[in-house]
């Protein structure tokens, strides 16, 4: 190769550069605030000059040469380095292999001057010619430097489509795994008759979509190919023009494959055009395909056409492959001798005879296609393989060896039969994609151009010689690989390798490394399978030759080319940044993306963000301005007032694809002025507390200096909020659970703990509340409250509470006196009206129920005091005030919750109860709540976080805070799973253990409109988080109108989904702001007590699985009688009229049915129950027959093969686990004899679903074992699923349209019931293209 000598020129000087020392160098611009934190880097031979140093900063840096200085960081000696010196940098004090921190500063007090480069920057691989001894950035890797150069690495990169490669050609970019569709693409194209053929075709708009047009799209891809500028095109409108989607393009296919569906689709597309036929005209070949009488020589004999010939590599059942293509052609015809049985009926002779039976070439196709068959499967390991055997193929390939003279030269309309492809898919099979050369014009002997046939003078028709054209290579194993072509081009017969985006010059050499073997020096080729095309000589259409409407369509590719450039390059220089505003009208934070040229100044920037954010018309655009803005910190970083008219690229540091901080909106009011923000500057949001009106302040934004002390920042506090410095606290929330005070005046901000955000908290008055510890003062018990309340929406019940609590004080009436209740209430009255009449009714039953407690309890002490007292004469219920309209309704409770509480609520200890559907009510109490669990939604807060001055968003201050003094804390213990949440230090009334405490308690009516009109009756609360959940319901009493023993509290999640709360001693601490509660009438859960839910088990239904209603189960109860109790609510809710006898309850784990409890059974002793337990009822034909629990209940079913059905579920119950007393019990139930009996367990979950297509060969049928609790069965357990049938019992023999149509029905009933298809299965896509743009889903498919 000529350029040989010039790499290993370059290969040995790379060589030697690695050897030298290297210096590497960091350097920080210290001359402006913007690229302060950035450090440039630059790797360098040791032997490099100073003045070398400052040429490679400069270009590195951006800046000109000579205005600005180098100088030694993190060192006394701040003397720059002379520019002018020719000392080597090891000489001038660097040291070798390790880091040198330099500081890039001003020159004469000056700022450098920015280099007139097109980015604005200099990149840090490009280097001028003369230095390509040196190189900046990282140590080279394979060999090459920094600089760049023409793509050559294998992987792909978008700038190497940029490009146009050296060899005029231009490359497909691979999607993902269509490299084989991109070298038929390629191979198509570089055939002169196919592609002139194509151009010669012109696109009618009117009649389809270009979009779905596959030759359209086919003719824009060759147009591009010729025509393009770029490396590599993209081929996404061709596959969509298939009809494909982007999955498509994970799929790898076979190249002969696709291009026999390719050549199908085209025909069918250019149906009656002028290349209707010109697939035919060009691949189209024909064989004779004979079987010959030995005896009497009588021949029957058909004619059979072809597009490819495939040839076989190795004979089946031989170990020695063929050693060239002209070996496996003479295989191809040699006949095969029909004898023995296989002997040949003979209608001359009229009797079996031997005869001869083979192939004759009849007629070779202009373009001859050969497909090497190196596919195969190993019938020993069941594998598909590739065959990687040597088979060579010359340059020249003489095919008159193998024709039939005879039947060339008799005529072809004798009595046989043109199959055509229909009958001999074998011959008529995918053509080779990679070896296809084709001319545009017919067959051979006439004209394959637009010119007169006297111009070109083609290979006599009798030449039988071909010339190797294409070959296609296949690299990889049978599993998957990778394809490339190497082609010959017709215009100067050299061979280019088109691999993907690459094309590239290769030689003979190369093209004999593809005959597969171990003979090839490259492993690349040494596992490449070849298909060779060979063909004549063509000549291409140029571009002045082009028909109109091809010059058209180059001319509308040309431009939009351009246009991509054009958006290319704006995009290399356009700055995308995040952009917020908090929007004046929306109050809340935007975000969006600005995306600006870097040399659009600051002004248009900001207008341009300003219309972004929709501010036109709503602020003046002078009332807005940019500034850099942390927002994770929530902090701004510094403003640029004095830069208007500076380019975005210098004040962002150039176009990067991300950047470290983002920009910021900020809008101020006509009357205000923006305050300027520096670099360095603390940002502190400013919250004034007012003692007397217990109330916190929105915050206001003041930036100090971590370097002030606390009284300088007071000073600066007090000129921002007008309060006295004198008398000011200030506390500082560092974290979410400590507040500190800052009291010590010369102390600075730094050393208490700011940091770039921060929050505080003053307060500035007369009162005595500064002279207490901060610990004990009213400020820190103000702050604590505040921390620690948060804000709930509670739904309430949608009864009138009136009624429910004249229900509640008799659960048990029956159906009829609940509608009249309901029917007396008459239409609904306002949240007031509700809450005054329920306050005054609540009070009244309390009070009552306080008197009965007193009756029976033998202390009258303490009964008189809790009758005396109520809890309620601290609420300040809207009943209690006069004014309590006007006051909205509002309730607060701040007062000590010290009063005793312990009748209303006797140890209530409860698990918790799943309840993520809208059935799930207690049993018990479902007379009551018949009415209230219809679908319930929560209302959503719209009220919005608090704006700050500055048009930032608060940070809400509603974090867990721990209060003082944790001492006393005592943990609880529940019977069953615990709640979410944390045991905390109150009693089940809300009353502190150690101490007492103030528990803020503050709630309102709120109301949003439903789909009816009607608003939801909703709570607006906001209430301390440390309170505890008895504390909390006993709040909530007054509006929901019962006590709080005869309402439960849910909390929802995501998706509706609700949990309830049960555990009363705990705390609200795992609930957040805006967290949603959903109050549900009926008797809480005491200790002890597990809310079920029950199910109906239907093993012979589509959906065995079938919910009934929740209940109750208590710790002790036998199975019998939580029988008892179900029985009457089976029959009100579900109309189910049972006897106790004939239903039992089993275990439900998901959908499987398992373990029958027993009548005697205990929950808890002999069943463990939990939360969120869910059982089985299961109705019985018969008396209960499982009396032990030694007994084991199986369900069986019977597989009938000569139907092909099976039927239904019958239960077995088995003394023990032997598989002799089930096959016995099996044959008592089916009559099958004992020896024929055959089972099989079934698979995955209730009721093992199976296509009866699979069940007859899937399963294990038989297993050799004697007892079921041992591998494979591992029955241990009541409600196994077994298969059985009788072994003598013959399968149906189905046509294949029975089995097609019972292929459907079974995939239609397993996708019913839930359960995968898993017969018949696809492990690769078949390829298909859609002529009509895309595929059309069966719906009953899957």
């Amino acid at each position: 190769m000529q350029m040989l000598p010039g790499k290993q020129r370059w290969l040995s000087f790379i060589g030697s550069a690695a050897e030298e020392p290297r210096v590497l160098c960091i350097v920080q611009d210290t001359t402006n605030a913007k690229t302060v934190n950035e450090r440039l880097t630059l790797n360098l031979p040791a032997s490099t000059t100073v003045n070398k140093l400052y040429e490679d900063v400069a270009h590195k840096a951006g800046y000109v040469n000579g205005t600005f200085c180098l100088a030694w960081a993190n060192t006394g000696n701040m003397a720059p380095l002379d520019q002018a010196s020719e000392m080597s940098l090891v000489l001038s004090g660097f040291e070798a292999g390790k880091r040198n921190f330099l500081q890039l500063t001003d020159k004469d007090g000056e700022q450098p001057q920015i280099a007139s480069d097109e980015s604005g920057t200099a990149d840090s691989s490009g280097l001028e010619d003369s230095s390509q001894d040196r190189f900046i950035g990282p140590l080279p890797r394979d060999g090459t430097v920094g600089c760049s150069s023409d793509y050559s690495s294998p992987s792909y990169s978008y700038s190497s489509i940029l490009n146009k490669s050296d060899t005029g050609y231009v490359g497909l970019v691979n999607q993902a795994m269509t490299c084989y569709l991109n070298s038929l693409l390629q191979t198509l194209f570089m055939t002169p008759e196919f592609r002139n053929a194509l151009y010669n075709w012109e696109f009618e708009e009117s009649e389809e979509d270009p979009v779905n047009s596959i030759p359209y799209q086919l003719q824009r891809l060759f147009v591009l190919l010729q025509t393009s500028k770029k490396r590599a095109i993209e081929t996404t409108d061709v596959t969509r023009s298939f009809g494909w989607d982007s999955s498509e393009a994970w799929q790898q296919h076979d190249v002969q494959e696709l291009c026999r569906v390719m050549f199908d689709a085209l025909e069918q597309k250019w149906k009656q055009t002028e290349q209707a036929d010109l697939i035919n005209q060009l691949y189209q070949g024909k064989l004779k395909d004979y079987v010959r009488c030995l005896e009497c020589g009588y021949e029957s004999w058909r004619i059979d056409t072809y597009l490819d010939i495939p040839l076989v590599i190795r004979p089946f059942g031989a170990s020695q492959a063929f050693g060239s293509v002209e070996e496996a052609l003479q295989a191809f015809i040699q006949p095969e001798t029909l004898d023995g049985p296989n002997q040949y009926f003979c209608e001359r002779c009229k009797k079996k005879c031997d005869a001869r039976k083979g192939l004759r070439f009849l007629h070779f196709p202009y373009l001859l296609t050969l497909q090497l068959k190196r596919f195969d499967f190993d019938y020993t390991t069941m594998h598909r393989i590739k065959l990687n055997d040597r088979m060579t193929f010359p340059e020249e390939l003489d095919m008159s060896p193998f024709i039939d003279v005879e039947d060339e030269k008799s005529p072809q309309t004798e009595s046989c039969t043109d199959s055509g492809a229909e009958n001999e898919g074998s011959c008529h099979s995918d053509q080779m994609s990679n070896d296809f050369s084709t001319d545009d014009a017919v067959d051979e002997g006439i004209c394959l151009d637009n010119t007169s046939s006297t111009e070109r003078v083609l290979k006599p028709k009798s030449s039988l010689t071909f010339e190797l054209f294409s070959v296609m290579v296949h690299s990889g194993s049978a599993a998957g690989g990778h394809y490339y072509a190497c082609i010959k081009s017709f215009s100067d017969s050299q061979w280019y390798s088109f691999n993907d985006q690459h094309v590239s010059k290769i030689t003979q050499d190369d093209i004999r490394k593809t005959y597969g073997g171990s003979s090839g020096s490259r492993g690349y080729y040494s596992s490449a399978f070849a298909r060779c095309t060979l063909c004549v000589f063509a000549e291409f259409l140029e571009v002045e030759d082009f028909p109109e409407h091809i010059k058209r369509l180059m001319q509308r590719e040309k431009e939009s080319e351009e246009q991509e450039k054009r958006q290319r390059e704006i995009e290399r220089n356009t700055c995308k940044i995040k952009l917020f505003c908090m929007h004046p009208v929306k109050m809340m934070m935007v975000e969006n993306k600005l995306e600006v040229h870097k040399d659009k100044t600051l002004g248009e920037a900001t207008e341009m963000a300003y219309k972004l954010m929709d501010l036109e018309g709503v602020v003046p655009l002078d009332c807005c301005r940019l500034v850099k803005y942390d927002e994770f910190h929530e902090y701004l970083e510094r403003s640029y007032e004095g830069e208007e008219d500076m380019p975005m690229g210098l004040l962002l540091g150039g176009v990067k694809s991300s950047y470290m901080f983002d920009l910021l909106l900020e809008i101020r009011r006509p009357d205000q002025v923006f305050q300027p923000y520096k670099p360095g500057e603390v940002m502190v949001k400013v919250h004034v507390v007012d003692l007397k009106s217990e109330s916190i302040a929105a915050p206001v934004s003041v930036r100090a200096y971590l370097n002030q002390t606390i009284t300088e920042f007071k000073q600066l506090i007090a000129q921002a909020t007008g309060l006295c410095a004198e008398t000011m606290r200030v506390v500082l929330e560092r974290c979410y659970n400590d507040l500190r005070l800052l009291y010590v005046p010369n102390k600075t901000l730094k050393a208490e703990g700011f940091f770039r955000s921060n929050k505080v908290f003053v307060e500035s008055s007369d009162s005595t509340d500064h002279q207490a510890v901060f610990t004990d003062s009213v400020l820190w018990k103000l702050l604590d409250r505040h921390g620690n309340t948060i804000r709930l929406f509670v739904s309430l019940p949608e009864q009138s509470p009136g009624s429910l609590a004249n229900r509640t004080s008799c659960p048990k009436a029956n159906a009829d006196s609940e509608d009249s209740l309901e029917g007396a209430e008459g239409s609904r009255k306002s949240v007031e009206a509700i809450l005054e009449e329920s306050t005054e009714k609540l009070k009244n039953l309390s009070l009552q129920q306080q008197q009965q407690q007193q009756q029976q309890s033998s202390s009258t002490s303490d009964s008189q005091k809790s009758s005396e007292h109520s809890d309620f004469e601290h609420i300040e219920s809207p009943a209690q005030e006069p004014d309590a309209a006007s006051q909205s309704s509002q309730m607060e409770n701040c007062t000590r919750a010290a009063s005793d509480t312990e009748n209303q609520f006797p140890s209530e200890e409860r698990s918790d109860s799943d309840a993520n559907n809208d059935r799930s009510t207690s049993s018990v109490d479902s007379d009551i709540l018949s009415s209230s669990h219809s679908s319930d939604t929560l209302c959503n807060a719209d009220s919005g976080p608090l704006p700050l001055a500055n048009g930032l968003d608060s940070h809400s201050i509603t974090s867990s805070r721990r209060s003082k003094a944790h001492e006393g804390k005592k943990e609880t213990w529940d019977t069953a799973e615990e709640d979410s949440g944390t045991d905390s230090e109150y009693d089940e009334n809300g009353k502190r253990k150690a101490d007492s405490q103030y528990l803020y308690f503050k709630a309102e009516p709120y109301s949003q409109e439903d789909g009816s009109g009607e608003g939801q009756k909703c709570l607006l609360v906001h209430v301390d988080k440390r309170i505890t959940l008895a504390a909390f319901k006993q709040n909530l009493e007054p509006f929901v109108g019962v006590p709080s023993t005869q309402f439960k509290v849910f909390r929802v999640y995501a998706n509706n989904q609700e949990f309830e709360s049960v555990r009363l001693n705990e705390t609200l601490s795992s609930f957040s702001d805006d967290n949603k509660i959903t109050i549900r009438l009926g008797r809480a859960l005491k200790k002890g007590e597990y809310r079920v839910k029950v199910y109906q088990l239907l093993v012979n239904d589509p959906e065995p699985c079938k919910f009934l209603l929740d209940t109750v189960f208590a710790k002790g109860m036998t199975v019998r009688q939580s029988k008892e109790e179900l029985l009457p609510q089976l029959k009100d809710q579900c109309k189910l009229d049972l006897s106790i006898d004939r239903f039992r309850l089993r275990k439900k784990t998901w959908k499987n049915p398992g373990t029958v409890f027993l009548d005697y059974h205990v929950y808890e002793e002999d069943i463990n129950i939990s939360s969120n337990w869910e059982v089985f009822l299961e109705v019985l034909e018969e008396s209960e027959r499982m009396k032990s629990m030694s007994q084991l209940a199986v369900l069986t079913r019977r597989w009938c093969p000569a139907q092909m059905k099976l039927e239904a579920f019958r239960e077995v119950v088995l003394e023990s686990s032997s598989v002799e007393e089930l096959k016995e019990k099996l044959s008592e139930l089916s009559g099958i004899p004992l020896e024929n009996l055959e089972f099989a367990k079934g698979r995955g979950t209730f009721p093992c679903d199976i296509s009866v297509l699979e069940i007859h060969q899937d399963l294990d049928w038989n297993p050799k074992v004697s007892t079921l609790n041992v591998w494979p069965l591992y029955i241990c357990d009541d409600g196994a699923v077994i298969f059985y049938r009788d072994s003598t019992e013959e399968l149906m023999e189905l046509s294949e349209e029975e089995r097609n149509e019972l292929m459907k029905k079974e995939s239609s009933r397993l996708l019913k019931t839930g359960h995968r298809v898993s017969y018949s299965p696809r492990k690769e896509k078949a390829l298909k293209i859609y002529l009509d743009g895309g595929p059309t889903k069966d719906p009953g498919q899957d």
